[in-house]
């Protein structure tokens, strides 16, 4: 076989790892929390604590991977994700297991940097690379369509730990075939690491979603919120001074010039900061408030994930016949709208209700993945390649992390909100806010125990009501965003600006 094609199912392999981790991830919360006794703001960071390593350190791995080299580099992300993974495992307790899943961001961030960068250096541009991003877009969609399953199934027969212990044998094989087939290669004219950038954008994005997980419980004008947002927004501006006036920035904002390169960012933190990061509530809503295990809730998914694997490889094979931000576009707002079909659920409905949003939904993941992958590695030279990945990811990844922080935060002020309304009286000195997290954690029987019987009857109908108000209200935000980016795309996204011949 082809070096090519032995560098696109290590990518593959690789990218299967990350995305299974995570869609295995969502379907086993309820069981994790139940086993290390977490709250709803620790189940967040489950994800957030991933996410946000994994973008601030992108950029900085796609630099080291141009300077170093990328298969170099690539290893040393599969062996650090490998043995974090063996960490989560053995996790005794929230903290030690969110710690473990900042390490494996890590990992997760230099082999996001490479992936699209190794895909790139050996598929010319035009067709036969639209085919690998087809192949490596139908590789997510097959991860986001096992990832539920196999995570309910390893939770429900071997329990959660299982789910990351998977991660080891498949890195060890992703290994072999790195040092056995891979070419090495980097950029002849990298530069160094741009160290104060990194600092800097990392402390901004953590502040950031610090204050939108902890707002709830803090208040939202304390001291302490107002003064994380603050900070954030100062790093931030830091930031952007530094990449202007350093020699070799981590995020070279000349490239954002490009109204193309701008529209992909744009549309890969629509689509993550939409469905991506909504993967989450619901979840939480098919399994503590409809009671569906683990493997129920990953049968469920099948709709969304399937039509997302189906077509992805033929939207790869339409990138060179039609244009990509009208790809772009149309997949976008099929997000939104199967947002806005998933949105206005019932106490009585069953888990039918999403049906029609998860095929709608699950048809515009499938569209746009592979053009996003494509676009992003095109509208740059080449040996910027793992720069351009970097950044791309990084967007998607700010996406996930600032999403997941943004919908928690406003489906709890609008759950508490309902709760009060209609627990009236009853409510009186009841903690709102965290008997809705409860809600939406599985935990409300624990929380509501020592209340007497006819009481705990009207605040667990409130509690859950309220969970309820505030998901039907963030798939509504979700699909604005996602309507937003679409239109983004279409005005931004030209097809002179992206590489189509070798």
């Amino acid at each position: 076989m082809e070096r090519k094609w032995w560098t696109l199912l290590a990518v593959s392999v690789a990218t299967f790892m990350l995305l299974l981790d995570i869609t295995v991830v969502n379907v086993a919360l309820p069981s994790i929390r139940a086993d290390l006794g977490a709250s709803f703001t620790d189940l967040q960071w489950v994800f957030d604590a991933y996410t946000l390593t994994l973008a601030a350190l992108v950029l900085t791995a796609g630099s080291l991977a141009d300077r170093l080299g990328r298969r170099k580099m690539f290893a040393i992300g599969l062996v650090v994700f490998s043995v974090a993974s063996f960490l989560c495992a053995v996790a005794p307790d929230p903290a030690f297991l969110n710690g473990s899943r900042a390490v494996q961001g890590v990992g997760g961030a230099i082999m996001f940097a490479v992936s699209l960068a190794l895909i790139a250096q050996e598929f010319t541009a035009g067709r036969e690379r639209g085919a690998a991003m087809g192949v490596y877009g139908a590789t997510i969609g097959i991860a986001v369509a096992v990832g539920p399953l196999i995570g309910g199934a390893l939770t429900d027969a071997l329990g959660w730990e299982s789910i990351f212990y998977l991660n080891v044998p498949i890195g060890a094989a992703a290994l072999v075939v790195t040092f056995v087939k891979l070419r090495e290669s980097r950029d002849p004219n990298a530069t160094r690491v741009d160290w104060p950038g990194v600092a800097l954008f990392s402390a901004s994005l953590f502040l950031l979603v610090l204050a939108l997980v902890r707002g709830n419980a803090e208040g939202w004008t304390s001291a302490l919120i107002l003064g994380l947002f603050a900070a954030s927004a100062v790093l931030m501006a830091g930031f952007v001074a530094v990449e202007l006036r350093v020699a070799d920035p981590m995020l070279p904002l000349g490239l954002f010039r490009r109204r193309a390169f701008t529209g992909v960012q744009l549309a890969a933190f629509a689509v993550s900061a939409s469905l991506f990061a909504l993967f989450l509530y619901l979840t939480l809503y098919l399994q503590n408030y409809l009671g569906l295990s683990p493997f129920q809730a990953g049968l469920r998914y099948l709709p969304i994930t399937v039509l997302s694997f189906l077509i992805a490889p033929v939207a790869g094979l339409l990138l060179s016949r039609v244009q990509a931000r009208l790809m772009l576009g149309v997949g976008l707002a099929m997000v939104g709208v199967g947002l806005l079909l998933m949105g206005g659920i019932q106490p009585d409905d069953s888990w039918t209700a999403l049906l029609a949003g998860f095929l709608i939904g699950g048809a515009g993941v499938g569209l746009i993945n592979p053009v996003i992958a494509d676009v992003a590695v095109s509208v740059v030279p080449k040996e910027r390649s793992g720069m351009a990945a970097g950044i791309n990811d990084t967007f998607r990844q700010v996406g996930i992390a600032v999403g997941i922080a943004v919908w928690g935060a406003v489906l709890v002020a609008r759950g508490t909100d309902r709760f009060t309304e209609l627990a009236g009286p009853v409510a009186a000195g009841a903690p709102a806010h965290e008997l809705v997290e409860a809600a939406s954690s599985g935990s409300l029987g624990q929380a509501l125990a020592a209340v007497p019987v006819p009481a705990r009857q009207v605040l667990t109908v409130a509690a859950r009501d309220g969970f309820l108000s505030g998901l039907n209200l963030v798939l509504f935000l979700g699909a604005l965003v996602s309507l937003v980016g679409a239109a983004l795309a279409l005005w931004l996204v030209r097809e002179n600006e992206i590489e189509r011949s070798a």
